[in-house]
């Protein structure tokens, strides 16, 4: 099973990074996510062809389970992870991939951000989006225990999504 963190956040090993790989272990423990953190891309995301984003392009495109997370900017995602976006194919882009849509923000005026803004978007772009979105305070996230209960009310989804019919995206 392959698993990836995508992080929107325009700055690097930042608290959005940490709180997508904590999802994604807690979703597939065991798992080692693989990190696209898409700050290192800079000026690579303008435009269609750089051969970093390509691969990483590639790399999500392949996975089974991928967490697409972002921090809360003027109430949306980042302008960052939505010209990550663009380079998916409409409706096939994501096919055969989970997708999971995560926000950090400073308080819950913009807890339904995940679900109404990121989460069309990736279906969209044919992700499977079964899974609620998920919306973490970005200061206490780390200890308030949302992580972990929806985590655990969750996991079992993402086991019967991805293990459950057999089906992979990989070889």
């Amino acid at each position: 099973m392959t698993v990836t963190v995508v992080a929107g956040n325009p700055k690097p090993a930042s608290r959005t990074l940490t709180a997508a790989t904590l999802l994604a272990e807690g979703l597939r423990p065991g798992a080692e996510p693989a990190v696209v953190d898409l700050v290192e891309f800079g000026a690579g995301l303008l435009g269609w062809g750089d051969p970093a984003v390509t691969a990483a392009k590639e790399r999500v495109a392949a996975s089974d389970l991928v967490i697409f997370a972002s921090p809360t900017f003027k109430a949306t995602y980042t302008g960052l992870l939505k010209l990550f976006l663009e380079q998916f194919d409409g409706g096939t882009g994501l096919a055969g991939v989970v997708a999971v849509p995560l926000m950090l923000g400073a308080g819950p005026a913009h807890a339904l951000a995940p679900d109404l803004l990121l989460k069309p978007v990736l279906t969209e772009i044919g992700a499977t989006t079964a899974l609620p979105g998920l919306y973490l305070a970005d200061r206490t996230f780390a200890e308030d225990g949302v992580l972990t209960a929806y985590t655990e009310r969750w996991r079992p989804v993402v086991d019967a999504l991805i293990l459950g019919t057999g089906v992979t995206n990989h070889a």
